[in-house]
């Protein structure tokens, strides 16, 4: 008899927790599989200190393979789940495709982005969600304060050392905390010519912050933030976002050249899919986690939702600290599904709940002692390495040498603003060359615009509109640059405006060293794997198709329990391809390297070079 088998959708805080005990009771009893897009699990919690240069990105990220030895890891992300054929199809890390069959599925996709229709908020904002978004950030606070300091004009100077935080919860105040410290060191070390210092805003809607922790602890950490010079403004938000800075609700206009959304998540578009009862988003489960009806079904973590048995009529909010006590419960009642063990109902006891904010500083109340100072910040580590199921060593030693030694405010410039659009649904796998897309998918979810249209508007020293490996001007077919533009309209008449072939800076021929055949690349689309934070969400695995469009079905018939996948009204199509580059003079036919997603400029420099310079004597095409 062949041992039962069990996928696991997601390697968050919770899709973690339930392999790594399922491991530990069913003792090679059954296959467990687990599919997630990143080979490791993510703690969110302490990713604002690697934003701040404290932690390094590989402290907070835990091999999944190295910890979870008796578990298969499929890389992937499913997009379609066929409940009555027990199976669920992924979309691999390089477009291929797979069917994992299954008699008991555990859904931990955990939650995505929440996006509200404030206008420009996708073009100009990024989230914060994901190791290459705080790579990206760290990288973007670091030049803007060096371009700051060589400024002469102080309104540039102020733009540029302006940060605004938009959402005033855990996320939002660490990330504020920590961002205003690794500021004032730079400044300390390298003050600025017009004697100007960083300012930090934190907005949100809310009355005060972190509206959701008791209420000493939210003065405790407002008090921090203000003596650090953070400006926190409640009950005010962003109305707009532009290149040049944000217009807020109460009507005052802000100059900057960075905005990070910090607003929140909603659960993992996944689960709506599949066509079951659904509470505001969160897959309806009972106090054993597990979908009524269909007995071969769990789910726990933010995409479900679970019955709070303390405050009955409620459901458990969406924090880590509960997907990870859902993971075991959980796992649990898989095991007891077969035979194994027994059942058991999901009952909590709130802990209490730790906030880092830098250096010495941090709020907490363990176990519902409020506590502030040296000590939260003591407790509060120490819950963290803890908690951690793996680089407790390697942590502690990082924050060791940030004690007695400076941090490093240098820039690597590994992660560009078009790798981490705002409106993806995938944060923690950055977009990149050559990756498949999903034509609707990361669509923003208010319709704001589509995947992998230029992130070069975004504040933040990206390439200038119009200029080689600058933003495409606009009302160009498919979003082509200018005219006698570097970088010009590609050769018409090629499919998606492509340039011609054989030229330069086109397509290679078919059949030439180093070239691929013509329309079988793919462009940038991104897989997803959250995770959940301290009160943050858990992973999510992520759908992806192939550049061409959605894949096609299997059989001359589209997957059983499919659906499509653009998010909210006004979710974006097709997109169309956009042009790899200028056409110059013909030539051997030469590499171009990896072309960037769709309808992203080129990753050239952040200050757009001037004049292409020829070294046969010859005008380069555009120059005047």
């Amino acid at each position: 008899m062949s041992r039962p088998r069990i996928v696991i959708v997601g390697a968050g805080f919770a899709g973690y927790r339930t392999a790594r005990t399922l491991s530990r009771l069913t003792r090679h009893q059954a296959d467990i599989t687990l599919l997630n897009p990143t080979d490791y699990f993510l703690y969110l919690p302490l990713l604002p200190q690697v934003a701040a240069g404290i932690l390094e990105p590989r402290r907070v990220s835990v091999s999944l393979s190295g910890t979870l030895p008796h578990v298969r890891l499929v890389l992937g992300e499913a997009d379609g789940i066929d409940l009555d054929g027990h199976a669920v199809h992924y979309t691999g890390p390089e477009g291929e495709e797979g069917t994992l069959p299954f008699d008991r599925l555990v859904l931990a996709a955990g939650s995505v982005n929440k996006l509200l229709p404030i206008p420009g908020v996708a073009e100009h904002a990024h989230g914060f969600r994901g190791l290459p978004e705080a790579l990206y950030l760290r990288d973007h606070v670091t030049r803007q304060v060096e371009l700051a300091a060589a400024a002469d004009d102080r309104a540039e100077c102020a733009a540029r050392c302006t940060f605004v935080v938009v959402g005033a919860g855990y996320t939002g105040t660490e990330v504020a905390a920590h961002g205003a410290m690794y500021t004032d060191a730079q400044v300390r070390k390298h003050p600025m010519r017009t004697g100007m210092r960083p300012r930090w805003m934190l907005l949100d809607v809310a009355p005060r912050v972190m509206p959701e922790m008791d209420e000493r602890l939210s003065r405790t950490a407002e008090r921090v933030l203000r003596q650090r010079g953070v400006d926190v403004r409640m009950g005010t938000s962003v109305k707009e976002a532009t290149h040049d800075g944000v217009v807020l609700t109460d009507g005052s206009t802000v100059d900057t050249r960075t905005l990070v959304w910090c607003v929140g998540v909603r659960p993992d578009p996944l689960v709506e899919s599949l066509g079951l009862p659904m509470e505001r988003g969160r897959l309806l489960v009972d106090p054993h986690l597990q979908v009524p009806g269909r007995p071969e079904l769990f789910a726990c973590g933010d995409v479900a939702a679970v019955p709070d048995l303390n405050q009955p009529g409620q459901y458990t909010p969406m924090t880590a600290q509960h997907a990870w006590r859902h993971g075991k419960v959980c796992a649990q009642n898989v095991a007891a599904s077969l035979g194994i063990g027994e059942r058991r109902a999901y009952r909590h006891r709130d802990m209490g709940f730790v906030v880092d904010l830098g250096g010495a500083k941090a709020a907490a109340n363990p176990l519902g002692l409020p506590m502030s100072g040296p000590a939260a910040g003591a407790v509060t580590r120490g819950y963290h390495l803890a908690a951690m199921p793996g680089n407790r060593v390697r942590v502690a030693a990082d924050w060791l040498l940030d004690a007695v030694l400076p941090r490093q405010a240098v820039q690597l410039g590994l992660v560009r603003s078009w790798s981490v659009p705002l409106e993806s649904s995938s944060p923690e796998v950055a977009r990149v060359p050559g990756s498949p897309k999903r034509p609707g998918k990361d669509a923003d979810p208010a319709g704001q615009r589509p995947d992998g249209e230029d992130a070069g508007t975004h504040p933040g020293g990206e390439p200038a509109k119009g200029r080689p490996g600058g933003e495409p001007a606009k009302n160009q077919p498919s979003g082509g640059p200018a005219k006698g533009q570097p970088g010009g309209e590609p050769a018409k008449e090629q499919p998606g405006g492509e340039p011609a072939k054989n030229q330069p800076g086109g397509e290679p021929a078919k059949n030439q060293p180093g070239g691929e055949p013509a329309g079988s690349r793919s462009h940038g689309g991104r897989a997803k794997g959250g995770q959940s934070g301290s009160p943050r969400a858990s992973g999510k695995p992520r759908r992806a198709v192939e550049a061409a469009g959605p894949r096609p079905a299997r059989g001359g018939s589209a997957k059983p329990g499919k659906a499509p996948r653009a998010s909210g009204a006004g979710s974006a199509g097709k997109r169309p391809t956009a042009p790899s580059g200028p056409s110059r003079s013909a030539g051997p036919p030469t590499d171009p390297g990896p072309e960037p997603p769709a309808n992203q400029p080129p990753p050239g420099p952040d200050i757009a070079p001037g004049p292409v310079k020829r070294t046969d004597g010859r005008a380069a095409e555009g120059d005047s």
